[in-house]
């Protein structure tokens, strides 16, 4: 069977880091905290440093497995070596068929709204569904059919993509402190009800777990990467580092150009344009340059999007090469023109354009009459999920993981431990009004027993009892001439 070969290098890795983690959720989910902290940027920093820290923990504890182990696809390896290979399976399960494709299918489907609202082209006429689409058949061609430009383009998309975060961290941060708006948003309440939303800290801390996440995906490229062992625990602690001062220091400088209640405005719709476009456009006072700004965070979105798909494309390969899930021999094939699975590759984007659907029904088709209970977002409840099956890898880490010290073993996962169980507390306390977090735990439940349909142990169970079957058998036509004799008699 082919193998995957060693591609990318220490650059390539920390830009995936960044990358995937740096995209739309910073110019998305902002907006979304701002109203759930009702206006106070302090609890708003306070929430993108919480997140930012949680993030650097979780890096460390993988950092330290990744020290260890180096095999196909990151968290499914360390699930396997932690915890055994049914775990590490059902781990790949989830991270193939719910995590990297419905993160995907989202940025997609933002990078297709901000195309739309930047030609000026209604999201209601259904062309902001096509061009999602488009946008994932082109991550798909671009992952599965040349790897090495797709490596190429995240480097250049990382690039890009934080170019309006250091003008607007340098430049607005300058012109608050002149202008004195940065002074005046830290004394600012903004309590208007029309303004702000029902959510409250923890709630803005579970939605903003989106603008940090990803970072987990860049180990799915272990296997891929040159020194693996040295540099993805270094891509993994750098890229942290650099995403949480980015974020607070863009933060920071959106205060320079608009004031909280502007930003509040424009979440809530009364302004039109994103917090981002407005932001740029007061800054240098013409709307060329908030224009301008919307194409740089287009092509922010689709970096991340395209780093998002580099795990859809091997995800199911990462399970198949173990044997498991549907069709393993098909799934873990390796073309020898491109050095990728291709059949994992298009399963996944299938599986893409199903949570694409889901999103699309559920949130932004206007006739759509779904109960409440049934509306959770799918980025954050698969985001929050991963964080819970951390805490039984981390669990294994310390039971045996015996060679490491002290704080590798110990105090470090422990703290891992708390961290994920406090995210997991923000989502319940997010979702709890309208009861989604049970409607959440409906379907993960489903989607995971089907699981079990496609694992080895079915297999195992279907043949053994096949086996019976055929023994059993055996012995009712042995036995039946002697019956037919004594009838004779």
């Amino acid at each position: 069977m082919e193998k995957l070969t060693k591609k990318y290098g220490l650059v390539t890795a920390i830009c995936m880091v960044v990358g995937i983690v740096i995209g739309s959720g910073i110019f998305f989910k902002a907006g979304k905290v701002l109203s759930f902290t009702n206006g106070n940027i302090v609890k708003t920093l306070a929430v993108v440093a919480i997140v930012g820290v949680i993030m650097m923990i979780c890096s460390l504890v993988f950092a330290t497995l990744a020290q260890k182990y180096e095999k196909i696809n990151g968290i499914v390896d360390y699930a396997e070596a932690t915890l055994g290979k049914r775990y590490a399976y059902y781990v790949g399960w989830f991270m193939s068929v719910v995590y990297y494709p419905t993160l995907t299918s989202v940025l997609a489907w933002i990078s297709a709204s901000y195309t739309c609202s930047l030609f000026g082209i209604a999201s209601s006429t259904g062309a902001q569904m096509s061009v999602a689409c488009a946008y994932l058949v082109a991550g798909f061609a671009i992952n599965s059919l040349s790897p090495r430009l797709a490596g190429k383009l995240q480097v250049s998309a990382t690039f890009i993509k934080m170019i309006p975060l250091v003008i607007m961290a340098v430049v607005g941060l300058i012109a608050g402190l002149i202008n004195g708006k940065t002074i005046e948003a830290f004394t600012a309440n903004i309590v208007t009800e029309e303004l702000v939303s029902n959510g409250g800290f923890f709630a803005g801390i579970a939605a903003f777990a989106f603008a940090y996440e990803g970072w987990i995906v860049a180990t799915s490229i272990n296997g891929e990467l040159v020194n693996a062992k040295r540099n993805l625990p270094l891509a993994l602690i750098l890229g942290a580092i650099i995403v949480i001062a980015a974020y607070l220091l863009y933060f920071l400088g959106l205060t320079g150009a608009l004031s909280t209640e502007e930003m509040l405005k424009i979440n809530a719709g009364l302004i039109s344009g994103s917090i981002p476009q407005n932001a740029f456009s007061a800054l240098f006072n013409s709307p060329v340059f908030g224009t301008i700004v919307m194409v740089f965070v287009i092509i922010s979105c689709l970096g991340t999007m395209n780093g998002l798909m580099l795990g859809c494309c091997r995800g199911f390969y990462s399970i198949s090469v173990r044997n498991e899930g549907p069709k393993p021999k098909l799934f873990a094939e390796i073309s020898k023109e491109t050095n990728m699975p291709q059949s994992s590759s298009i399963l996944g984007l299938l599986v893409c354009f199903m949570w694409l659907m889901q999103w699309e029904l559920v949130f932004m088709n206007p006739t759509s009459k779904i109960p409440a209970f049934w509306c959770w977002e799918s980025d954050e409840a698969s985001i929050i999920t991963l964080y819970a099956l951390y805490i039984p890898i981390f669990v294994a880490m310390m039971v045996k993981c015996k060679e490491l010290g002290v704080v590798k073993r110990f105090i470090l996962p422990s703290v891992g431990i708390i961290c994920c169980g406090f995210m997991c507390f923000c989502a319940y306390d997010a979702y709890k009004a309208h009861g989604q977090i049970w409607s959440y735990l409906i379907v993960f439940a489903i989607i995971m027993l089907t699981g079990f349909f496609f694992s080895s142990d079915f297999r195992k169970l279907i043949a053994r009892k096949k086996k019976e079957e055929a023994v059993l058998g055996s012995d009712l036509t042995e036995t039946q001439p002697e019956s037919e004799t004594v009838s004779a008699e």
